[in-house]
């Protein structure tokens, strides 16, 4: 009576906690689509003749206003409870998923060269240098960290050399010049761990000042790596640059004579003969052919006049800009033909296109160029200070003169207080910022010390603004300039308040998913989780009487609940978390059909109602729990090796199955004994459940030798699979990809051949959904991070549909990215390497997991080589599948996350049914221990087939309602689970339990059954 009474509490409890949960969300949900209308309706009453587009972005512009005004005023009463706020109801709703509403996903990768660099007393070391190159290499094929990698790489360069005369320092007093090299790398790792924690703390102040409700933000401190979830943003350039900004601000003088000029020249001269002798360690993809450029004329910004010569080199060469063009076309002039002198007295010290930035910086990169450049000179090219940012324009480059150890005699550190403010004088805004009273001394001495010269404010290597000193500045004041939006400015103020990153976070993968396509997602999404739920309500009705009624409201309890802890502990709800709950709407049944199953057998031998869900609830409890358990470990693998969208659907699975134990077991059994209790008992049988399998009496042992065959052939086919290969998904491979809404059907051959002619390289090109959407992914520039190359892929994309006339020639990048880009995703080959690995991971563990529970168990080494056979088996059939069926279906079949995450609940739920079958197996050892093996497993299996097909109709019927109606995202993950719930019930029944027959030759199941028997039986008599 005591588990009854705790049963009744905890269900009132988890009912009431769930609906005052989820009531928040509907509380939201309900002011917003007010909100909604009345933005419309403003929108249309301010400008009744503007078009759609217009409207709805204006509509989109007073729902802002509208709901900001609401944050502080009450939206929701309970009575006796408390009064919530728009503010408060919202940080407690359901969190919906980028992919459910829009916005972007992003892992960042904790860049430790820099870190590295700055630990040295000589940053500019050749060996260091050369070290951190070859590690970042080598990072690209290992999974061993950065900073291992450098000492593996400087040690194998440098045999015999000590890494400690590279890192000794007068401040730091745990390296000295006797400390080994692995006493060195010792401390670079507690540095580099200490960097990676600090940079994610760094990047949660930043984000909590970005205004995106409920961000999601994790980290992996072992391999640094930083995820972050930014559900409903709608400018991904503003995130990346937000993001990616190490906000590494510094100040210096800058520096303009002849001798800079010619060490150019002499850098030059080394480049052009490095070049000639064969090296191409220079990766130029990225950049315009230098002859593009060359004949660049600009005029400063002081002198207002148009430039009357071209390049640096010509000016130098005496010949005009075409020779030079020529010459470079040549080898000529490499470093030197990408630049044009300034014309006039400013302090630029020449100009450069924007399209050959990335070469120029690669350029300088080389140690032949750096080895000729001052060592008190640093080169630093300037932002674009025009409010139209032309893609073709040019930007300064300066020379700025650093201290002895090649840094600021001034930098952030010294910054209090950053806000940003309009520029009284020239209009615009700007970022002012306040020094403490270090800071203000040397900048009252630097500036006193160089009047007449201009100081570069110099932020993340860019010289944002190059004033000219009047007279020395007291005081501790100065701004940056250029070109900023108000957005920009209040950005950059942020960056700069929050500290520099201790170290560079870039980003190695993304996800860009556009409101349309998230609004698509949760119709689809919400479809395939209501008919589910009816479908599976209707068919425990039709199979099991009035004993259905139990189990739907076992079923309504377990969403219900699943729901509303969800909402409590404030996680995502994301659209493979939907595709949790419709799969946990079939496997929430299963409970209740081992149980009804044991119940109908029971009633069949001849007893009472009373004695059959007695014994019914009590010999299905050992079943229910094994194939629980088993269900739970793959889903908790998942949990740890998934990444993004995956964890949702881990999360939502795991929940779900503890939840279908408490309310198949003890919710069901207090519903039963609450009716019994009234003198009534429910009905389990209908006329279809009373004719079907109830007289099964199949020979499967006798044909397992056929279902061998079978077998073998499915094994084959699935090693024959990684020689045919497969279609991986960009996490897999590594690539940008895109997904784009046209306005008509197009041919995917054609746009392949048309984008090839423009990346130089075949895209893969896919129709995803409807017809007119295709999913385009690229590898070009794959292995260049930064915003930069983002935006450059994405204006390639565009001039090559733009060039095929897939999309009208007017099209802007702005147009192209609202209009037409329904969601992107970047993946670099660092990222995707270390997905496969995890996947892989998590695939052999969860079978070794398997292993290990069976072998425990069980006791006997047979069961658990049956369960691996059977798994095996189950998982050759769905490589095989996805390897030989690629692009013979309408829809994608790819390895992705998606996919791991379906292998994996299918090996959970194939073992579901296999450890029915085998409790059986040893139930019937027992009771029976003079039946013959063959008799006994072919009895087993004749004997739980009823409730085997029922588990596999219900979660079989879930999954194909989420293929039909849960839309593109979670498609693959269905048609993988399609296929295994199939291969699953075939081979717990064909495949593992005769396994066992062949395995045991020398009857020892049997045998150890039946001496546990007499224990038992002696227990009894004692």
């Amino acid at each position: 009576m005591q588990l009854k009474g705790l049963v009744k509490f905890f269900t009132a409890a988890l009912i009431l906690i769930s609906l005052y949960q989820l009531s928040f969300t509907f509380v939201a949900r309900n002011v917003e689509s007010k909100a909604r209308k009345q933005a419309v309706k403003a929108a249309h009453a301010a400008n009744p003749e503007a078009g759609k587009e217009q409207l709805d972005s204006l509509a989109e512009v007073n729902y802002e206003a509208i709901t900001d005004s609401l944050q502080g005023e009450v939206v929701y009463k309970i009575p006796l409870v408390k009064d919530f706020t728009y503010m408060d109801v919202k940080s407690q709703e359901l969190n919906l998923g980028l992919d459910l509403q829009g916005g972007m996903n992003v892992t960042l990768e904790v860049s430790l060269d820099e870190l590295v660099r700055s630990m040295s007393n000589n940053p500019k070391d050749a060996r260091l240098s050369k070290a951190i190159d070859d590690a970042n290499k080598a990072k690209a094929n290992s999974q061993a960290d950065f900073v291992t990698l450098f000492g593996q790489q400087f040690m194998q360069a440098n045999p015999g050399a000590k890494l400690a005369y590279l890192f000794t320092k007068p401040s730091d007093k745990e390296i000295t010049l006797n400390s080994t090299n692995e006493q060195v790398i010792a401390k670079i790792q507690k540095e580099a761990k200490d960097a990676i924690v600090r940079t994610h703390k760094v990047l949660l102040t930043r984000i909590d000042k970005f205004g995106v409700a409920n961000p999601n933000v994790n980290l992996d401190a072992n391999k640094g790596i930083i995820t972050v979830e930014l559900a409903g943003v709608r400018n991904p350039d503003r995130v990346r640059t937000y993001l990616q900004a190490t906000a590494s601000l510094e100040f210096y003088v800058v520096a303009k004579d002849a001798a800079v000029v010619e060490a150019f020249q002499k850098a030059d001269a080394a480049l052009e003969s490095y070049l000639a002798s064969g090296n191409k360690k220079i990766d130029t993809t990225a950049a315009t052919v230098a002859n593009d450029s060359a004949a660049v004329a600009v005029a400063t910004p002081d002198s207002g006049a148009a430039a009357k010569d071209t390049s640096l080199a010509s000016m130098m060469n005496n010949s005009n800009a075409t020779a030079a063009a020529d010459t470079n076309t040549k080898g000529k002039n490499p470093l030197l033909s990408l630049v044009a002198p300034v014309q006039g007295g400013g302090g630029e010290l020449f100009f450069i296109s924007k399209r050959d930035v990335k070469k120029f910086e690669e350029y300088m990169k080389l140690d032949v160029v750096k080895s000729k450049i001052p060592s008190k000179i640093k080169i630093c090219i300037g932002v674009d200070q025009s409010t139209r940012k032309d893609p073709n324009g040019v930007l300064p480059v300066y020379a700025l003169t650093t201290t002895v150890d090649g840094g600021a005699r001034l930098d952030g550190s010294a910054i209090e207080r950053a806000y940003a403010d309009m520029d009284q004088l020239k209009g615009g805004w700007e970022i002012v910022m306040t020094m403490n009273n270090t800071g203000s001394n040397i900048w009252k001495k630097m500036t006193g010390e160089n009047v007449g010269r201009q100081v570069a404010v110099v932020l993340d290597d860019r010289v944002y603004s190059a004033p000219n000193i009047i007279s020395e500045i007291s005081g501790g004041i100065t701004s940056i300039t250029g070109g900023f939006t108000a957005q920009q400015a209040q950005d950059l103020a942020n960056i700069l308040n929050t500290g520099k990153l201790p170290a560079p976070a870039n980003i190695v993968q993304e996800q860009v998913v556009g409101p349309t396509l998230g609004a698509e997602a949760v119709d689809s999404g919400m479809n395939s989780l209501l008919i589910s739920f009816i479908v599976i309500f209707l068919l425990m009705l039709v199979y099991y009487n009035t004993g259905g009624i139990v189990a739907n409201i076992s079923l309504v309890l377990n969403v219900l609940f699943t729901i509303g802890i969800l909402a409590g502990l404030g996680a995502t709800l994301t659209m493979p978390g939907i595709a949790g709950l419709v799969l946990g709407i079939g496997m929430a049944v299963d409970t209740n059909v081992i149980i009804f199953e044991r119940i109908k057998e029971e009633l069949a031998g001849g007893a009472s109602y009373e004695e059959a869900v007695k014994k019914g609830y009590y010999n299905s409890l050992a079943p229910v729990l094994d194939g629980h358990v088993t269900i739970l470990i793959t889903s908790i693998i998942l949990f740890i090796f998934g990444l993004g969208p995956v964890l949702g659907f881990a999360t939502t699975q795991i929940i779900s199955i503890l939840l279908s134990l408490f309310c198949g077991i003890l919710v069901s059994r207090l519903v039963t004994d609450i009716y019994m209790r009234r003198g009534r008992h429910f009905k389990y049988f209908t006329g279809l459940s009373k004719s079907i399998f109830r007289k099964a009496h199949f020979n499967f042992i006798g044909a397992r030798k056929v279902a061998y065959g079978i077998s073998i052939v499915v094994l084959l086919a699935g090693v024959a699979s990684f020689f045919n290969g497969f279609n991986y998904g960009v996490e897999f491979d590594g690539g940008r990809s895109y997904t784009i809404k046209f306005e008509e059907k197009l041919n995917t051959e054609k746009v392949r051949d048309v984008l090839h002619n423009t990346f130089g390289e075949y895209p893969v090109v896919k129709t995803i959904g409807q017809d007119n959407h295709l999913n385009i992914t690229t590898a070009y520039l794959i292995k260049k991070p930064g915003k930069e190359v983002e935006a450059e892929v994405a204006t390639k994309l565009l001039e090559g549909l733009k060039a095929g006339n897939f999309i009208p020639a007017t099209t802007t990048m702005q147009e192209f990215t609202t209009k037409y880009v329904q969601s992107s995703q970047t993946v670099l080959p660092t990222i995707s390497d270390d997905l496969k690995m995890g996947a892989i991971e998590a695939t052999i563990l969860s079978l070794l997991a398997i292993f290990v529970y069976i072998l425990l168990r069980f006791r006997k080494w047979q069961y658990s080589v049956g369960t691996i056979v059977a798994l095996l088996h189950d998982v050759a059939v769905t490589l095989a599948v996805f390897s030989f069926f690629k692009g013979m279906v309408p829809f994608a079949l790819e390895i992705d996350q998606h996919f791991i995450a379906a292998v994996l609940t299918v090996i959970g739920f194939s073992m579901n049914d296999t450890v029915i079958v085998f409790d059986r197996i040893r139930e019937y050892f027992r009771k029976n221990p003079g039946e013959g093996k063959q008799s006994v497993i072919n009895r087993a299996i004749n004997d739980t087939l009823s409730r085997t097909i029922m588990t596999s109709l219900t979660v079989f019927l879930s999954v194909l309602i989420l293929f039909i109606f849960g839309g593109e995202v979670t498609r693959g993950f269905a048609f993988a689970m399609l296929i295994g719930v199939i291969t699953g019930t075939y081979s717990s029944i064909f495949v593992a339990a005769p396994v066992l027959v062949d395995m045991d030759r020398k009857d020892t199941l049997s045998a150890e059954v039946d001496k546990e028997a007499r224990i038992e039986e002696l227990k009894k008599m004692a």
